[in-house]
């Protein structure tokens, strides 16, 4: 049978992190891991937008146990105050859905100087998965669900001489880049971990054609070009659910069965039950890997070091 968020085991008593926790697949994945008994941090910009999620969540399940923080991803000062205030509440983090992220939009930058979709989809969530670290180090065994997309396939590697595609800015290209990134930070993330020899894992997912407000804002934006009413149209009338394209993030971070270093998807790539899928796009993966990691700590200013936390934790 395939699998649903009704077979997520009970997390009664575990802390779950989601970016953009306000809409979409990130509200739909709050409400299911709240539904399963985890405290969930629903982490988000547009406060109104939380406040209005979190009361939807809770009509459904009232006992939820639920936190909203602030986060702007385009905003590294505000990363580092929502893990500040995160870790000061909680000791250890067991669960962190890398989930918000914009699509195919105009040239735009984000506080601190990045392209948007690089700084939204990628930088931002690898300052907050640094800086919440320790936490995560300190759980029985964390996972780390970043979403990519299937447009990660025709993204390419960040090139270090100019990762935010100044002068050769096209929509898609930046929304491909950022995809790419977030899958080999995912694929990063966990060979770090397995060489510090820590029980967290990283996993990586992507939802398949899901009718979400990231096509429709993606469309009113103007940046996706002129085929955007088409894919909206598609994803309206083709696309799954968020509810359905929720469950390949819900089971990389739940299913006792998942493992660091795999995705989980739709079988049928855009759409069908959400599956593992073999890890593809092998050649090169260490060095684009190690690159990502150089390029991203040098744009942000924040070292993600799992060697170095793991031992101050031990020590």
């Amino acid at each position: 049978m395939a699998w649903t968020a009704a077979d997520i085991p009970d997390l009664t008593g575990r802390v779950a992190v989601v970016t953009g926790a306000n809409g979409g697949l990130g509200l739909e994945t709050a409400k299911a891991l709240a539904g399963a008994g985890a405290h969930v941090v629903m982490a988000a910009r547009d406060q109104a937008k939380a406040a209005t999620a979190q009361s939807e969540i809770l009509a459904v399940h009232p006992e939820a146990l639920l936190e909203v923080v602030e986060l702007d991803l385009a905003d590294l000062s505000s990363v580092a105050t929502a893990a500040q205030q995160i870790s000061a509440v909680h000791e250890q983090v067991d669960i962190l859905v890398n989930n918000a992220g914009l699509m195919a939009m105009p040239e735009r930058k984000t506080k601190d100087g990045f392209e948007m979709q690089l700084g939204v989809n990628h930088l931002g969530h690898f300052a907050l998965s640094s800086q919440l670290l320790p936490g995560l180090l300190r759980a029985e065994r964390a996972r780390v669900v970043t979403v990519t997309s299937t447009v990660h396939h025709f993204g390419r590697p960040i090139d270090p001489a100019n990762p935010h595609l100044e002068g050769s800015y096209q929509s898609w290209k930046a929304y491909g880049q950022s995809k790419l990134a977030n899958y080999h930070f995912a694929l990063g993330l966990d060979e770090r971990f397995r060489a510090a020899g820590v029980a967290a894992q990283s996993l990586v997912a992507h939802p398949g054609l899901t009718y979400s407000d990231l096509q429709v804002h993606a469309a009113a934006e103007g940046g996706a070009g002129r085929t955007a009413g088409f894919w909206v149209a598609l994803a309206r009338h083709t696309g799954m659910t968020t509810e359905a394209g929720a469950r390949p993030q819900l089971r990389a971070a739940t299913d006792p069965g998942a493992s660091g270093g795999q995705m989980y998807a739709p079988r049928f790539v855009q759409n069908g039950p959400a599956v593992r899928r073999p890890i593809l796009r092998r050649v090169g993966l260490d060095d684009a890997v190690r690159t990502l990691w150089e390029v991203s700590e040098r744009e942000t200013g924040v070292t993600l070091d799992v060697f170095v936390v793991a031992e101050s934790l031990r020590s």
